[in-house]
């Protein structure tokens, strides 16, 4: 499993690099597909859809995903220790995230799309999406403490709901015109890569009864 999960983040290292080395060299133009989605976006755009995609890209910034992410770390401990420290970790890998992901931005400098195109308010530059980037560090981290606590299937059910929310709220940024959509697939492969790495890091100091927790029937 750890080699499995080193080799996916070694191919998703690769592809992010790749591909902000070639925004880089195209100075931020659109790259392929990016044109096509932002005006399919711009031509499918009803008053109730705008917003439920301004709700959904709410949930991206702000405080909401560091509170989840600790939230992720105490589901993830049995004892106040263990809460504590998963809840202190999980905070750290979102906002060291958050610093790296800002540093690439800043280093790129990509343009956003046309300011007549936003439906919504944006800052900064365009890539590696911020949103999509923390929604996703925050949706991994919390399908770590909901898996850690629990493997039933309503557990699953759970994460498979989150990594919908994840994806959703990247999907957003580029319904609502202020991303193209290679900066949400940049923050998708960052936050794959961060994600890998601070599982890596964590995972000697989780103890195994914590990460294979199995319910014990008649108790």
């Amino acid at each position: 499993m750890r080699r499995a999960r080193l080799v996916g983040a070694a191919v998703c290292l690769l592809l992010f690099v790749l591909l902000t080395v070639l925004v880089a060299v195209r100075d931020g133009a659109p790259l392929p597909g990016d044109r096509a989605t932002h005006t399919w976006a711009l031509d499918h755009r009803p008053p109730v859809a705008l917003a439920v995609a301004r709700a959904v890209t709410a949930t991206g910034t702000g405080a909401l995903p560091y509170l989840l992410a600790v939230g992720a770390g105490l589901l993830a401990g049995r004892d106040a220790r263990q809460r504590l420290c998963a809840a202190a970790g999980a905070l750290a890998v979102l906002a060291l995230g958050q610093a790296v992901r800002y540093g690439v931005m800043t280093a790129v400098a990509r343009p956003r799309p046309a300011l007549a195109d936003w439906a919504t308010h944006a800052s900064g530059h365009s890539f590696p999406s911020g949103h999509s980037t923390t929604a996703a560090l925050t949706a991994g981290l919390l399908v770590w403490g909901v898996t850690t606590r629990s493997r039933s299937t309503s557990a699953h059910l759970a994460a498979a709901l989150i990594l919908l929310w994840g994806a959703a709220v990247g999907l957003s940024r580029v319904y609502l015109g202020v991303h193209w959509l290679t900066d949400v697939l940049g923050g998708w492969l960052f936050a794959a890569v961060w994600l890998t790495l601070g599982t890596l890091v964590a995972a000697p100091h989780v103890p195994a009864e914590i990460r294979h927790e199995e319910p014990v029937s008649g108790r």
